[in-house]
């Protein structure tokens, strides 16, 4: 009998996303193929805390979205090289793999894919590289304008430099309606529209509640359009999914708890050539940010049949009402087979990184023999 693959799954963490990111574990515990894997659920609290979770019940009103939390803590867990030990117990878990099911930051920026990288442990999604560079709405535009790839036109102020801006300076290079977000944030946290100058110091007040820097963009009128990619040097892109808010904008509420706040349209009714554009430029987007793994590329459609691309996000929601699976499974990949592939191309990418040479010899050079 094949020896199970020990996946270490974590969720929670230090995020405004916290409770999206339980939702997104649990439908990740209740699809995993328990055959292959032997999950061991680590919950990290609000405070950062690792707690290993029992298996059978790691999550509390688990499909709640207002109410969901961890459950009962069988103990802290540290992490030491690729293994978990308990802190009071000294009991030690080996892993396998991990996979980081972490919304926003302290967990999708880059931070515990580091810790991966130097505990030697094959992880799914982005690199270090990757994560950071789409969790900073910032990085993320300047890299795909320099790359030819359009974006929203924008500016950016840092909480330092908010006195310098004033509604009347920014308007000089943006027009209503406008939108003003964290640089590093997701699922619409801290987002605000902006129709009226009144509201416009409103929507700095809240968007640097969440971070220390700010992205103003210009309104972009057209269909709001999402690619699910998976992969590493040679990804694929799924069917992709139209997005039809019944509010203003597909904010936080109607991603997760309003059933009724926005209709996901899969398959989009595009034309031929309007389906391969979307599609090249989701794939472009996300080799052009050092993606790997997976990711799910948001993009509008102008009434030009131009493509923009709006943001990435490299641990996309994977709740019920996520529209990352429901691409896959319209284009053909069950959500066990989309998990067993992200695994596989953990393991693909640590296998690569083995290869290369930890140590470095002066003789090496030519130069001493």
């Amino acid at each position: 009998m094949k020896k199970k693959i020990n996946i270490a799954l974590f969720f929670g963490g230090q995020s405004p996303e916290h409770q999206v990111s339980l939702l997104s574990g649990q439908q990740v515990i209740d699809s995993i193929d328990r055959h292959r894997y032997n999950p061991i659920m680590i919950g990290i609290d609000p405070e950062g805390v690792w707690h290993l979770l029992d298996e059978r019940k790691p999550l509390e009103f688990a499909y709640d979205p207002e109410e969901i939390r961890l459950g009962k803590s069988l103990g802290r867990v540290v992490l030491f090289k690729n293994t978990l030990i308990e802190l009071e117990t000294k009991h030690a878990h080996p892993i396998d793999v991990a996979f980081p099911i972490l919304h926003g930051p302290m967990g999708e920026d880059g931070t515990i894919q580091g810790l991966f990288e130097l505990a030697g442990i094959p992880y799914v999604g982005a690199g270090v590289l990757g994560s950071v560079i789409g969790m900073d709405k910032d990085v993320m535009k300047r890299l795909l304008r320099d790359a030819g790839i359009r974006v929203a036109q924008f500016l950016v102020v840092h909480s330092h430099q908010r006195h310098l801006l004033s509604y009347e300076k920014m308007a000089k290079q943006l027009s209503l309606p406008l939108f003003v977000k964290p640089a590093n944030a997701g699922s619409s946290i801290g987002i605000s529209k902006v129709v009226t100058p009144s509201q416009f110091e409103e929507a700095l007040e809240k968007a640097f509640a969440y971070d220390r820097k700010v992205v103003i963009e210009t309104f972009v009128p057209g269909r709001e359009i999402e690619c699910s990619v998976i992969g590493n040097e040679n990804p694929i892109v799924s069917l992709p999914c139209e997005i039809v808010p019944r509010g203003d904008f597909h904010s936080y509420l109607s991603k997760y708890i309003d059933d009724d706040g926005a209709d996901f349209i899969i398959p989009v009714s595009l034309t031929k050539e309007e389906l391969l554009d979307v599609q090249k430029v989701a794939i472009e987007a996300y080799q052009v940010l050092g993606c790997e793994g997976m990711a799910r590329v948001d993009l509008f459609l102008t009434r030009e049949k131009e493509v923009v691309v709006n943001e990435i996000n490299t641990i996309p929601g994977l709740t019920q009402k996520s529209p990352y699976a429901k691409m896959w499974e319209a284009t053909g990949i069950s959500y066990p087979e989309m998990l067993n592939r992200l695994v596989d191309l953990a393991f693909e990418r640590r296998e690569k990184q083995q290869k290369l040479k930890r140590n470095f010899q002066l003789n090496q050079l030519g130069a001493l023999s």
